[in-house]
């Protein structure tokens, strides 16, 4: 059944739609074509960056309704944005979609059913923007992991009565740590020759997820000579929030965050995350009519910077243990794609005495986790995880190394699915097992990591 929206003389109803100067960009040269995953895994034309683009022309032309069929297209994008970096004329496929789902969002927002609709408040407005229900969250989710839950609802048929996407969200869990990662008004000092004072994002899925891993960021940029603040007042970056249309709150939460890390006078803001360090080096289009604010985010974008490119630049103080691994590096999409970064990753991991890297088949195409797009399209993801992980045990690597939470939790639940060994980490997971590994070896006990960053025996919220 189609949806009746009455559509303004430019076709899209609601204000701020996609430019049309970033429209008609378009040449319809194809090149996106190979590069695109959902069009690789369909063959449909409408399922590709050019497809896409003609709908949101026809729409904003009025030749076109905003109807289902044309809607679920758009929504079948991952938004990876690996047509981006092929596209000779430079059209910012990135910027449109997230204003095209904006739209969207407005348009049907009265037209979804109560399910949908509060699955979508729940974890957009309820859990990640306060950090304290999200905590409160993860030791739920703990819980239900330690206590022998997960495994009783996964024999039992309990998950196979989940709708779809809540069958995804539960498949797609890691096995959380004991201890949560904590931002804290405390400065890590730097070991020996202070480089720099930086300040790192703790973001939301990372430090319940990944702790370890941010513990493991903050421990290899001191090693590096750099003061670390985590600044309390810091939030989620609104990435999730921007892709599915939800610009008001994405704005907030950019708002939130430039004030809390040009506060902290530094001279870099790190990130671990790459769909985050996108997001917020892109912060600035959230403000486009706003210039004091706009100014501000530009500030904060061009301090921004992820924790691979940063370590390759100082350059970096390589390990002296050695690890012995043989390691395939996935280029995470918003790493690769949105900030046009491959070498520092494979740079930093060339560093670590005893790594063997060995490079997979199409290592920048996609895996399917897209943020919440595994959730939201299941069936789709799938089909694209497959692809990724047969370039995984093509490889036949210990390690399966990758820059961005999202893609962790994907490429493990791949490694579970098929029953391959190895474990998927960060790549500042096996920066730091090498400098624990140094430590070791050279008996310096008390002096790297030797601050404490606040594991507790069990998850909480300070």
């Amino acid at each position: 059944m189609t949806v009746k929206i009455t559509l303004t003389p430019k076709g899209f109803p609601f204000a701020e739609p996609p430019d049309e100067s970033d429209l008609y960009k378009c040449v319809h040269c194809g090149l996106c074509l190979n590069e695109c995953p959902t069009y690789l895994a369909t063959g449909l034309e409408m399922e590709s960056p050019r497809g896409r683009l003609w709908l949101m022309k026809g729409v904003a032309e009025g030749a076109l309704p905003m109807s289902p069929e044309v809607v679920a297209h758009w929504q079948r994008c991952i938004q990876c944005r690996a047509c981006e970096a092929v596209c000779p004329s430079g059209v910012p496929f990135g910027r449109l979609m997230e204003r095209t789902q904006a739209q969207v969002a407005q348009a049907t927002k009265s037209k979804q059913s109560r399910g949908p609709r509060f699955l979508r408040w729940l974890m957009l407005r309820a859990l990640l923007p306060h950090r304290s229900l999200l905590y409160a969250a993860g030791r739920l989710t703990w819980a239900y992991q330690k206590s022998g839950g997960q495994w009783l609802a996964r024999k039992s048929c309990i998950v196979g009565l989940l709708p779809s996407g809540m069958q995804a969200a539960e498949a797609q869990l890691p096995a959380l740590p004991n201890a949560f990662f904590h931002p804290s008004p405390r400065v890590t000092k730097a070991h020996g020759t202070r480089r720099m004072r930086v300040a790192l994002l703790s973001g939301c899925v990372m430090p319940i997820a990944y702790g370890p891993t941010m513990r493991a960021a903050v421990r290899v940029l001191t090693r590096n000579g750099c003061d670390v603040v985590l600044p309390p007042n810091q939030t989620c970056c609104g990435a999730l929030h921007g892709h599915t249309g939800d610009r008001a709150m994405a704005k907030e939460l950019a708002w939130r965050n430039i004030q809390a890390f040009l506060a902290t006078n530094v001279e870099k803001v790190i990130t671990a995350s790459a769909g985050c360090g996108s997001t917020m080096r892109e912060y600035a289009d959230l403000f486009r009519d706003e210039p004091l604010k706009r100014a501000q985010a530009e500030k904060l974008a061009a301090m921004t910077v992820d924790i691979t490119e940063f370590l390759a630049s100082l350059p970096l103080d390589a390990p002296r243990a050695r690890l012995d691994v043989k390691v395939t590096y996935q280029d995470s999409c918003h790493l690769a794609h949105a900030q046009r970064i491959t070498r520092a990753p494979r740079q930093v991991l060339a560093a670590i005495p005893g790594v063997e890297l060995i490079e997979m088949k199409n290592s920048a195409r996609c895996c399917g986790a897209g943020g919440a797009y595994n959730l939201l399209q299941p069936d789709l993801s799938e089909a694209v995880l497959a692809d990724k992980m047969d370039s995984v045990q093509a490889a036949k690597a210990n390690v399966v190394c990758t820059a961005n939470p999202g893609c962790m939790m994907q490429l493990g639940k791949g490694l579970r699915q098929r029953g391959l060994p190895g474990r998927v980490c960060h790549v500042v997971d096996l920066l730091d097992e090498a400098y624990q590994r140094e430590q070791l070896r050279d008996n310096r006990q008390g002096s790297y990591g030797a601050q404490s960053l606040g594991v507790h025996s069990r998850p909480r919220v300070n």
